[in-house]
């Protein structure tokens, strides 16, 4: 919402700066997005006078000019202007002066003769033919008869400030210059009551209902349809003061009628005037569109209408769009003669379904969107016709039209000032809240508040004490210490989180957010074979696009995407995590008792120069053991995912269940992603780890018995998986062993082809003491005798 700070100031009577206005409306609720000084870019012009004008010597196409400035002499300035003559009154930029296009102006010499100055055209101030209809738009511009020497920017209306208010949907009194006004005299404490107004009775007994009728068929889509006639209307340029309001206010001027309602727009509420000799049959009905009607709207396009969108109809076709644009024929022109003046109130949801559905987004329907205030109706358009009046545009005729089908419900809070004071920690007076409560026109009637019926927002005691806090200032309440002590327990699904969310970041895992909806592509993307029952997915009825239309039965494809968004921005490695959801269709049509299963997994992806398969497999380790899961083995089957590398990939096994995967993403799918390196995933089962995770720990004391150690060196088949020689050793060595190390593996020479060496480091520690060598070497002799059963050989 824009807004002039010269109108605020006449309907406030406030006495500061707009900077310091900005400051003090954002800390009452009523946000400042920007400032903007309408001339502020333009410096050192003032008015002049053309005292004479001659041809330059030297140049047919320059002239000049004489300019008294309000000075003892008057100075020179050379121009190409053919509009001007003397005793013209003109915007004049002396040297040094700024103008709207940055052009700064300096004393020059043009053909041989001095020029002092500019003489300015609309475009170089900023300005149009809209703001000064009567100006010339490609010459200097001519102002009216003024002093002279006087800065231009309060003879141009360029002395306003535009401020620019965000404003929250459930504010929207706050759309209207009558709502800030209200925030602002509640803000300052300072009066306001906005006038009501005042229309004169005509003599000619002339009534509304002579000229149109009206009714209104969708009485859920229009709650109330106000409507006055004004005849002998006069189309001309509306005053200065007027256009300037619109200009702030980022309305563009076009005339006297079309200024006033949408000036009363700015005020109080939407407005739409109609020209009542393109009304078919003088009638006006509000209805709801037909199968296949069609309106050209004022910006000459034919829109498609379906049954949905709200409508203003005359006997026989459609006139304009309800709340949001009029019809081609239904303006006012230059030879307008009568009009009817409309101030309606439409369903919100109603107007933002039509804005959507004919790609229309207007000054009116944004504000009809958020749910306006339909007792507002008739005072808008009484309002229009005051202004009407005081402008000699037309005559209003007598009475107005008033139907009225709005919900009259009246609400009551309790008025407990102790319970306020209480919630907010503060001790204001119950006289000062009054204050502020009749400051927002809210009433206090035997111990209940009733808030205006424009304030829809309000219904409870915890509106009415937000209500009392922004406008007592928060500032203004002390600081105090909670009461009460809270208790942090966490559940045990929270405590399994925090372990695995602290042990990946420990890791130097980054954790990444996805979208649980993905495209149907992504499938393909990562090779899923068409008759995988993952392909099955949730599809969402109202998606934002195809790329978001399922929920994903695998967190890979999101996993991917982040990779090949971060690679192809040129971060050479990444290390990300993602706890998030897989959904997985139920067996039946979905209800409230047959929903989707939502399972959590851990997806982990990397990808770098020091990343490899055994990177993953480390962090994988190192959560399990923060878990206090017992060993894991894993399973290597090169047909298990066509989603990884064949010889690369791998399953996670705990207890003979399957915990997830990890392993490197096969060629094709990275190619796929546009990602040029090797990159690594995993998934953990978090539902089963959750299950299997020992979350009592056990406390042994220091050893007090000294370890021996023993290195095993054993020849196997190269396809032999090294966890499953590190588990042969550790179950055959028993209660002794303290910890199995992989120290390398070697294939070359003297390594039978086929073959590689695996050498490991076994510790062992007695409870009851020292182990002997021939304890050592017995337990040493039994881990081969293992091996040996897996075909490895001692070497």
């Amino acid at each position: 919402m824009k807004l002039s700070y010269k109108w605020i100031k006449e309907l406030t009577k406030i006495n500061v700066s707009p900077k310091q206005y900005s400051v003090d409306m954002t800390m009452s609720g009523s946000k400042v997005e920007s400032l903007y000084c309408l001339g502020d870019e333009i410096t050192n012009v003032v008015t002049g006078k053309i005292l004479s004008i001659e041809k330059h010597p030297d140049a047919d196409k320059l002239f000049i000019c004489q300019v008294d400035i309000g000075k003892n002499e008057p100075i020179q300035i050379c121009t190409a202007a053919t509009n001007l003559y003397d005793g013209a009154y003109i915007p004049v930029a002396l040297a040094g002066a700024t103008l709207m296009n940055g052009l700064q102006i300096k004393k020059s010499k043009l053909r041989g003769m001095e020029s002092n100055g500019m003489l300015c055209s609309l475009d170089e101030l900023g300005l149009t033919v809209h703001d000064f209809p009567d100006a010339d738009e490609d010459g200097i511009m001519i102002i009216d008869e003024c002093e002279l020497g006087l800065d231009i920017h309060p003879i141009l209306g360029l002395d306003d400030t535009c401020v620019e208010f965000e404003i929250t949907p459930n504010r929207p009194d706050c759309f209207f210059v009558s709502g800030l006004a209200r925030e602002t005299a509640a803000t300052y404490n300072l009066p306001f009551d906005m006038k009501t107004p005042v229309i004169k009775k005509s003599s000619d007994g002339d009534s509304v209902n002579n000229y149109v009728n009206i009714s209104v068929e969708d009485t859920k889509g229009c709650t109330r349809y106000t409507a006055k006639v004004v005849k002998n209307v006069k189309i001309q340029t509306s005053p200065l003061w007027l256009r300037e309001r619109l200009r702030t206010c980022g309305i563009r001027p076009i005339n006297n009628l079309v200024d006033i309602t949408n000036y009363v727009m700015l005020e109080y509420h939407p407005m739409h005037a109609f020209d009542l000799r393109n009304l078919d049959g003088d009638k006006i009905i509000v209805r709801k569109a037909k199968d296949g009607e069609k309106i050209t709207t004022l910006d000459g396009i034919e829109r498609d209408l379906d049954t949905q969108t709200l409508m203003i109809c005359d006997a026989n076709k459609p006139v304009a769009i309800a709340g949001i644009m009029g019809g081609e024929h239904s303006g006012v022109v230059d030879d307008t003669q009568t009009v009817v003046l409309e101030s309606a109130c439409f369903d919100g949801d109603m107007v933002r379904a039509a804005s959507k559905k004919t790609g229309l987004r207007t000054e009116s329907s944004t504000r009809f969107e958020k749910g306006l205030d339909s007792e507002i109706c008739s005072t808008a358009v009484m309002r229009a016709c005051e202004l009407i009046e005081q402008l000699g545009v037309g005559e209003v005729v007598d009475g107005i039209i008033d139907i009225d089908n709005s919900n009259k419900n009246i609400v009551q809070i309790d008025f407990n000032p102790d319970k306020i004071n209480k919630a907010l920690g503060s001790n204001i007076e119950t006289q000062k809240i009054e204050r502020i409560l009749k400051s927002l026109d809210m009433k206090i009637e035997n111990g209940k508040i009733i808030p205006p019926s424009f304030r829809s927002d309000i219904i409870n005691e915890c509106d009415i004490t937000e209500e009392i806090a922004r406008i007592y200032g928060y500032d203004n309440i002390d600081a105090a210490d909670l009461q009460g002590v809270a208790k942090s327990v966490l559940t045990p699904r929270q405590i399994f989180n925090r372990t695995i969310t602290n042990s990946i970041l420990a890791a130097g895992c980054n954790e990444v957010m996805t979208y649980s909806f993905i495209s149907p592509k992504s499938y393909d993307k990562i090779l899923m074979p068409k008759d995988d029952p993952c392909r099955n997915s949730v599809v969402i009825k109202n998606p934002l696009g195809e790329d978001t239309s399922v929920m994903r039965t695998t967190m890979l494809p999101s996993m991917l995407e982040v990779i090949s968004h971060n690679y192809n921005n040129r971060n050479l490695q990444g290390n990300f995590y993602e706890l998030g959801k897989e959904y997985i269709p139920a067996e039946s049509d979905i209800s409230e008792e047959n929903l989707p299963l939502e399972l959590q997994r851990l997806m982990i992806g990397m990808y770098g120069e020091d990343v490899d398969f055994y990177t993953v497999k480390g962090i994988i380790e190192q959560i399990f053991e923060n878990l206090g899961i017992p060993e894991t083995d894993y399973t290597f089957d090169s047909a298990q995912s066509p989603s990884f590398h064949p010889y690369r990939y791998a399953k996670i096994n705990v207890k003979d269940k399957c915990v997830g995967f990890l392993g490197e993403i096969h060629p094709l799918v990275t190619e796929n992603y546009g990602i040029n390196t090797k990159c690594y995933t995993a998934k953990l089962y978090t539902e089963i780890l959750l299950e299997l995770q020992k979350t009592e720990r056990e406390y042994i004391p220091l050893p007090k018995y000294p370890s021996v150690t023993r290195d095993i060196t054993v020849i196997c088949d190269e396809r032999t998986e090294g966890a499953k020689l590190d588990g042969a050793i550790s179950r055959a060595v028993g209660g002794i062993l303290k910890k199995t190390t992989f120290l390398y593996s070697y294939q070359g020479e003297q390594i039978p082809e086929g073959k590689k060496s695996m050498s490991y480091s076994v510790k062992m520690r007695s409870k009851t003491g020292t182990l002997t060598d021939e304890e050592a070497d017995k337990s040493i002799e039994k881990a081969v005798k293992a091996l040996n059963v897996l075909g490895a050989e001692r070497r």
